[in-house]
């Protein structure tokens, strides 16, 4: 059985199939659907370091020119990614600790833009592009959830509900940068399926915690606010 998988004790065999399932799938979207003008789609899209800058001038721009809903869409969203990954993400993390696919599997691509100040410079360049060798270096168990996955599919969630008509086209890039995770090798599918439902489920938990924290208290902290703005996220 492959290393690191998930396993279910109440269902024997299930852990085997899972695994198998997981393995191909990975295999499938990591080499057979792969071509080189994908492999610089999917290393910038799974690129923090790339899109880092892009998204700190949105935030300013909403911050500064944004109106009430907008503004509290970037309030909200911040919560929800913070306590994703902060919290949740983290915490799993560790409990779990599910190797990454090429820290247990030979042969898987990772793949990495090239090193360049700012990041974007490194789209004309050649792609950093290794394949795995299990066993030379130690299994940081950092497999499950997907960061990316639960971060940017919270941020799409929050998106989604303040603007309903339009917000979800949030969940486009989110699809992207979470489909990329297992295109370069550094997440199982598994991983970041489960990963983008617990990204989405954490935000609308967050957004029902605000959102009645508003309405409850909101007139004593704020009133004159809370009277323009009874709640958080209906219009």
């Amino acid at each position: 059985m492959p290393s690191g998988v998930f396993r279910f004790p109440i269902l024997p065999g299930v852990d085997r199939i899972v695994a198998l399932m997981d393995q191909e799938a990975l295999y499938l979207i990591n080499h057979t659907w792969a071509s080189p003008w994908l492999d610089i789609v999917m290393a910038a899209a799974s690129s923090w370091d790339f899109w880092w800058p892009f998204l700190l001038a949105g935030g300013l721009a909403v911050f500064f020119f944004g109106g009430w809903r907008a503004r509290t869409l970037l309030l909200v969203a911040g919560i929800a990614v913070g306590v994703t990954d902060g919290i949740v993400v983290d915490s799993i993390k560790e409990m779990v600790a599910r190797p990454r696919p090429h820290e247990v599997l030979v042969g898987v691509r990772t793949l990495d833009l090239a090193k360049a100040k700012p990041r974007f410079m490194a789209l004309g360049k050649p792609l950093h592009e290794e394949y795995s060798h299990p066993g030379i270096r130690p299994s940081k168990g950092n497999s499950f959830p997907s960061g990316h996955a639960s971060n940017n599919f919270a941020l799409a969630t929050v998106v989604a509900v303040f603007y309903r008509r339009w917000g979800w086209l949030a969940f486009l890039p989110a699809s992207l940068v979470s489909y990329s995770r297992i295109y370069v090798g550094s997440h199982w599918p598994l991983d970041v399926i489960v990963s983008c439902f617990l990204g989405a489920g954490i935000a609308y938990l967050v957004m029902a915690a605000m959102e009645a924290c508003w309405r409850r208290w909101g007139a004593r902290w704020l009133p004159g606010l809370h009277s323009a703005h009874p709640s958080l996220i209906a219009s």
